[in-house]
């Protein structure tokens, strides 16, 4: 099993390029399930989770083919890779555990199989590392639709023999999946569908103009009320996916917690302004540049802020380790609140090992900065927490080993090459 070794102590000076989001990918992915005609999908970045789509995908009957592959990665190119999806000859109807079982984002065939064929066996994907992340949503909106649907022996069972009709689905609480299931299935469903309290994400807002492009009608893109007006069927469509704000997050506070100055290329301000705010909080210069943001941060030593994790455009959950790592070596406290997933703190105790003072009360911790940490062995239980162990390596004194790195691939391409190139010692160490 893989491992990273650092030794901090060192600031960032360079430039980074990033790629496209995975979380976009995902369902884009899905949507190539809503016509017979050929999507293709550019800037796709190379992960793990991505070959598992492509695996469920191609199970399904999907035919997957890939322009450029890790080759162009090890070039250099920023641009990603070119996917081509065609669901011309679908042979399944059914996600087995198999594969559902190593991503949650499988759920999202759900929608696009039930709405182009009338039926979907999906297996539930279960829990993970951070918490329960339950389908209920996703079922109740679907039976809004006029699904029928039965969770028999883990698996959502769905039919709609006679297609989906339109409806009005109010969710309870914001859901980034059951949004981007809904809004899937409602482009192929008769009559109109109003989504509302639906979830804002930048990633919802790229599969939305996707699904345009694919012939769908779908008003208030962007906003928490989204108006689908069904279609009987869709078409191909060419689609560049848009910058991932995690990553560009991620190494906004690499360079936050390791002082320099980096530009981060081919993404954009306005996917990270909560983050970017914080950051500005905390004594760092962000701005935009003609190819992308600028982030530095001089000789000066951070200053605590405090923050909560929301639903976009809030904070993002997902970036809460990595400005957490931050804070662990800013002057002052910060209290930091996680208000989406009820175990995104396992990280804390790492970060103890290394000289951290960060103390936990339900939903929040309450980091008191130190002047420095120290390398330790640490381990990474899920995907954003062990990049915020590689972070805090990158600040450390001495020597840091980041073990099951293999989260970071999931999620994260080239995570140490790029770190490398703008001076950390870093190195993956092959077992």
């Amino acid at each position: 099993m893989d491992r990273i070794r650092l030794r901090g102590g060192r600031p960032l000076e360079g430039s980074i390029a990033i790629g496209g989001a995975k979380n976009a990918a995902l369902p884009l992915m899905a949507a190539s399930l809503l016509t017979g005609d050929t999507l293709t999908l550019s800037n796709v970045p190379h992960l793990a989770d991505i070959a598992t789509m492509a695996q469920l995908l191609q199970q399904h009957g999907v035919d997957v083919s890939m322009d450029g592959g890790p080759g162009n990665a090890d070039r250099g190119t920023p641009e990603g890779r070119t996917i081509h999806l065609s669901a011309a000859k679908i042979e399944s109807t059914l996600a087995p555990y198999d594969i559902v079982r190593k991503m949650r984002a499988s759920v999202l065939v759900l929608g696009p199989l039930l709405a182009r064929f009338g039926e979907a066996e999906v297996s539930l994907p279960g829990g993970c590392a951070i918490g329960t992340r339950p389908v209920d949503l996703h079922i109740m909106g679907l039976k809004a639709l006029g699904a029928e649907i039965n969770v028999e022996n883990g698996y959502i069972k769905a039919r709609a023999p006679k297609g989906l009709k339109g409806g009005v689905v109010r969710f309870p609480m914001v859901s980034v999946g059951a949004t981007e299931n809904l809004l899937m299935a409602a482009t192929l469903a008769e009559g109109t569908t109003v989504l509302e309290n639906a979830a804002r994400e930048p990633e919802i807002t790229d599969l939305a103009y996707c699904l345009v492009a694919m012939g769908a009608m779908i008003d208030g893109i962007g906003s928490e009320h989204l108006t689908i007006h069904g279609k009987p069927s869709l078409h191909g469509a060419q689609h560049r996916i848009v910058p991932d704000r995690i990553e560009t997050g991620t190494f906004a506070a690499a360079v936050a917690i390791c002082g320099g100055r980096v530009e981060l290329l081919n993404t954009r301000l306005d996917l990270i302004e909560s983050v970017s705010d914080k950051l500005r909080e905390a004594g760092c210069d962000v701005e935009e540049t003609a190819r992308g943001i600028a982030i530095g941060r001089n000789g000066s030593r951070l200053k605590g802020v405090d923050f909560l994790t929301q639903p976009f455009p809030g904070f993002p959950t997902d970036m809460q380790a990595q400005v957490m790592a931050a804070m662990s070596v800013a002057e002052g406290a910060s209290m930091i609140t996680e208000s989406i997933f009820e175990n995104r703190f396992m990280h804390v105790p790492e970060m103890a090992r290394m000289g951290a003072n960060i103390v936990v009360h339900g939903a929040s911790a309450l980091v008191r900065g130190v002047p420095k940490l120290t390398g330790a062995p640490v381990m990474a239980t899920d995907l954003r927490a062990s990049v915020s162990l590689v972070l805090a390596g990158l600040a450390a004194e001495g020597e840091t080993i980041v073990n099951r790195v293999y989260h970071l691939d999931r999620g994260y391409e080239r995570l140490e090459e790029k770190l490398a190139a703008c001076g950390a010692q870093i190195e993956r160490l092959k077992d």
